[in-house]
């Protein structure tokens, strides 16, 4: 399939390609034209797209999209609805608009009931306001909740749903390697799944 990601160039983005790639699919990297594109193969097609200012037919031609994008933990509210939020649902929306077959979510572990008192309090009512309007598109979609990230590749031993400790780790690489397999695994059709990484002393 010919699958769009936001987020591309970031840790988990840049695994997801390449998972992507390993299962004989061939990703299109969302990305704006000041981004640093050097940690893509030169096989990496290049579709440019800034998440706060998306125009139409962005996800033309695609079989799949997958949201990988995040504003990042030091930029402020603004840019968190910018891109989180409203980047995300515009994404949703043109994605509805080209018939994609499958939209995947990266959203976070706390952003099915956001915890108004929690650090991370307007960071998870965005991903949650993304994820509903994701739910709400009529799209096919998969919603992935990880636990607090890690920069380790993972063993690819996970659990989800119920089994999961919400204060558990994930690593990137098993993140990666969900997303990819949500894209066409027809078990995640319409599911919201906390997610977490199986570390040898858990």
């Amino acid at each position: 399939m010919d699958i769009l990601i936001a987020g591309a160039t970031g840790k988990t983005g840049l695994r997801l390609v390449e998972q992507l790639q390993a299962k004989g699919h061939s990703p299109i990297a969302l990305v704006r034209e000041s981004s640093d594109t050097s940690s893509l193969g030169s096989d990496v097609a290049l579709r440019h797209g800034d998440l706060t200012d998306l125009q139409s037919g962005v996800c033309d031609g695609c079989d799949a999209v997958i949201f990988a994008a995040g504003s990042g933990g030091s930029t402020g509210p603004e840019m968190t609805d910018k891109v989180d939020r409203d980047g995300a649902k515009r994404l949703i929306d043109l994605a509805a608009e080209a018939g994609v077959s499958r939209f995947v979510m990266l959203s976070s572990v706390g952003a099915d009931d956001p915890d108004p008192e929690s650090e991370l309090a307007h960071y998870l009512q965005a991903k949650h306001d993304a994820d509903e309007h994701l739910k709400a598109s009529g799209l096919s979609y998969a919603i992935v909740r990880p636990v607090s990230l890690t920069d380790d590749d993972g063993n690819r031993d996970m659990r989800f749903g119920d089994d999961v400790d919400p204060k558990g780790k994930a690593a990137r690489g098993d993140v990666a390697a969900v997303l990819a397999n949500a894209v066409e695994d027809e078990e995640w059709t319409g599911k919201a799944l906390l997610m977490q990484s199986v570390l040898a002393d858990d």
